[in-house]
């Protein structure tokens, strides 16, 4: 049985999905639910915000399969399959399978195979399949719960595949036109892409390789970085903010019908604060926020701002932990 797999994905970039991974995933960490996190955008800035840059490059340039592209590398050079993961124990409960650049050298062959899986060739269904089965691997190996994906903003070749390996989607979103404009690209496209997959598995050669669901159902919207004034946002984002609901439920949900607006909105995971000053304090002592000690300058204001984002973080984790797990609990783990 497969271990179920989470995307954070928006074709919009600059609205903090990456960060808002990092976070999910260590407060999943402090819950005791065993996480993997898998980098699969070519820029790497998830495997950046885990590691040392001396870490990276000691990845980078080894030929060791602790990344996702040296995992897939034998499927590039055509002398066999994937290659097991050496995933990165981070902390007990936290593990990282690291991005590379060079992954973007992957998209031609996924592109050039998608088309090929229609014609039953098993090679085309094991290079489009390929994260999906790293990733499995990488479950395996470390015992995890749950698998994370991050995923770089386009609607390319690589995060096709991706989104394929993802039982479930989170849409992190900005209080901006440009975040109403990439729900009405994300919703079509996955979509489309479901269809084009369930299509496909039907044509599998061989019925010994196990094959992604690729259901990619998306669990609702999380809104990043909006400014409060007494409480409520300020009137330039306001307008977009209230034409959230309708967009999500109209071009994701394929729903007529929708919410007056995003606090009453059962899509909206989330509204989260810009915790400004924090994130580069936070990014500085590779810590989340919401761990940030006095030691790390976290002091004065900052640690009621702390105290706030531990709260914010664990009530969304534990939302979105309900929805991929609606028959457990966390109540227990903590």
């Amino acid at each position: 049985m497969s271990v179920p797999t989470l995307a954070f994905f928006n074709n919009k970039g600059g609205v903090g999905k990456t960060s808002l991974l990092y976070h999910v995933a260590w407060m999943l960490e402090h819950l005791k639910v065993n996480v993997v996190c898998c980098d699969l955008d070519p820029q790497a800035n998830l495997s950046s915000f885990f590691l040392s840059d001396d870490r990276l490059e000691q990845m980078w340039q080894s030929d060791s399969t602790e990344t996702i592209f040296e995992c897939i590398r034998p499927i590039l050079k055509g002398t066999g399959d994937i290659a097991e993961p050496r995933v990165e124990r981070i902390s007990d409960h936290l593990a990282l399978l690291a991005g590379d650049l060079a992954l973007s050298r992957f998209e031609d062959e996924l592109s050039l195979q998608w088309p090929s899986c229609v014609d039953r060739k098993e090679s085309a269904f094991r290079v489009v399949t390929a994260f999906w089965r790293i990733a499995q691997k990488a479950a395996e190996a470390t015992g995890a719960d749950l698998l994370l994906i991050d995923l770089g903003p386009n609607l390319g070749a690589i995060n096709r595949s991706a989104l394929i390996a993802s039982d479930f989607v989170v849409i992190p979103l900005g209080p901006d036109l440009f975040s109403l404009q990439a729900l009405r690209n994300v919703g079509p496209t996955m979509r489309e892409w479901r269809e084009q997959w369930t299509e496909r598995q039907s044509r599998n050669p061989e019925p010994g390789l196990a094959l992604p669901a690729g259901s990619m159902r998306p669990i609702g919207y999380v809104l990043l970085q909006h400014t409060e004034r007494l409480d409520r946002p300020v009137k330039a984002y306001g307008r977009w903010i209230a034409r959230i609901p309708e967009t999500f439920a109209c071009e994701v949900r394929q729903s007529n019908s929708w919410p007056a607006d995003v606090a009453s909105d059962p899509d909206c995971l989330a509204l989260l604060k810009h915790y400004r000053s924090l994130m580069p304090m936070g990014q500085e002592a590779r810590k989340p926020v919401f761990d940030l000690k006095p030691a790390d300058g976290a002091i004065g204001a900052h640690g009621q701002a702390v105290r706030n984002a531990w709260s914010d973080f664990r009530h969304l984790t534990e939302k979105i932990y309900a929805r991929v797990f609606p028959d457990r609990s966390l109540a227990d783990r903590a």
